[in-house]
């Protein structure tokens, strides 16, 4: 039995097809409902319209990616016990129409950062790339954020000063959106006012804050997922450590420990994210793999070459600091000890995690950084090459 190749599709708005994906190879589609507000009850109408259109393509749905959490319950405040109330709904909702595996994460604010969106990579490809220097400009000159500089070395604070004075306007802001892009399949950006009020709400909350946040959030919704039969399965923080003040709690081999202990189930499960996980300087990613390997329900395979000390670039799936072999060995060696316990939960669906833009895809429209047809096909073809050489290496069917 093979790991359950699946591919991120944004839905009908997403420029790559249904029938582009089917022949990629993938048989899974990793998917959200993106139309519906963040907080609202999934409905089973809107799910099975989602998974009808998905399986006229002869593909399944594979996993959700992602059910949001509002940021009123990892602030605790308002009616965020009615939101986990929608949350459970929208898991049960999700179990009737057959979907049995769901990815969240709980980073506050925001869900993925980056500093360069059009990095030229060496051989022409189009790759993203993380730079602490770049990010302090934005916070310390163009944010502003209060007490800023306490989060920055000195070396830092003068790296920064130096490029943001080497920026004119208009990279400026293109600096600015970069850094406020919203979640994954959407093009929106927050303004600079909103988005320093959302981190004003955050104030006081800190590390102990969001940790007490997440533990309740887990009490609650794994016993309805238990019932439900859904394996959730939390997303690491992208990258792996904190910015802007921000709280990052899902970043280490502690973190992941601490959230697995707050309701022990195989329903409370990992996505491994390799590049996520990888871009940290504290992980060693190997070992973090062998310790949880029995609670890993889904997989994002991407790799990073880190250049300064947490700063890092997009690299090819099977290139850069992230050693893909070994990660996948494990898990498939996890995978033959499920299969043979009898667990239901043998499947591991992954998926190739971000993409360089090919030359191919540059005249296609607007592509969301990291999701182009080609790279992502190339990656997923390497994947499968290496898989199918490492089962046979091992004896596995």
């Amino acid at each position: 039995m093979a790991f359950e190749q699946t591919w991120r599709w944004f839905g009908p708005n997403d420029p790559i097809s249904l029938k582009e994906i089917k022949q990629t190879g993938a048989a899974g589609i990793v998917t959200a409902l993106h139309q519906i507000p963040v907080g609202d009850v999934w409905q089973i109408s809107e799910i099975q319209k989602r998974k009808d259109q998905i399986e006229s393509e002869g593909l399944v749905w594979s996993v959700v990616e992602s059910l949001p959490v509002h940021e009123d319950i990892k602030k605790k405040r308002n009616n965020y016990k009615q939101l986990i109330e929608n949350y459970k709904q929208s898991i049960r909702n999700l179990s009737k129409c057959g979907i049995d595996i769901v990815c969240y994460n709980f980073m506050p604010v925001l869900d993925w950062s980056r500093t360069d969106l059009r990095v030229v990579f060496k051989d022409g490809s189009i790759t993203t790339r993380f730079e602490m220097s770049v990010f302090a400009a934005f916070d310390l000159f163009i944010l502003k954020r209060q007490d800023a500089e306490k989060n920055y070395n000195e070396y830092q604070v003068r790296k920064a000063k130096e490029y943001f004075e080497s920026l004119n306007d208009k990279q400026k802001q293109a600096l600015t959106g970069t850094i406020l892009l919203g979640l994954p399949g959407s093009f929106e950006t927050f303004s600079l006012d909103q988005f320093k009020y959302s981190l004003n709400e955050y104030n006081g909350i800190g590390d102990d804050g969001l940790r007490e946040s997440l533990s309740e959030f887990i009490k609650e919704i794994i016993p309805a997922a238990e019932e439900a039969g859904v394996y959730m399965v939390i997303h690491p923080d992208d990258p792996p450590f904190s910015l802007l003040g921000l709280p990052r709690i899902v970043s280490s081999k502690i973190d992941l420990q601490f959230l697995l202990n707050a309701y022990d189930s195989p329903n409370n499960g990992l996505t491994l994210c390799t590049g996520s996980l990888g871009s940290g300087a504290q992980n060693n990613l190997i070992d973090i793999t062998e310790s949880f390997a029995g609670k890993v329900n889904f997989v994002h395979f991407r790799n990073v070459r880190k250049t300064n000390g947490n700063d890092f670039i997009e690299d090819n799936h099977l290139d850069g600091d992230v050693d893909i072999y070994t990660v996948m060995k494990i898990l498939l060696v996890e995978q033959d000890k499920r299969i043979k316990a009898g667990r239901i939960d043998s499947r591991l669906p992954l998926r190739p995690d971000h993409g360089h833009l090919m030359q191919p895809d540059q005249n296609r429209g607007k592509i969301y950084p990291g999701y182009s047809l080609f790279g992502r096909m190339r990656g997923l073809a390497e994947l499968r090459g290496l898989e199918i050489g490492i089962r046979r290496s091992l004896g596995l069917p």
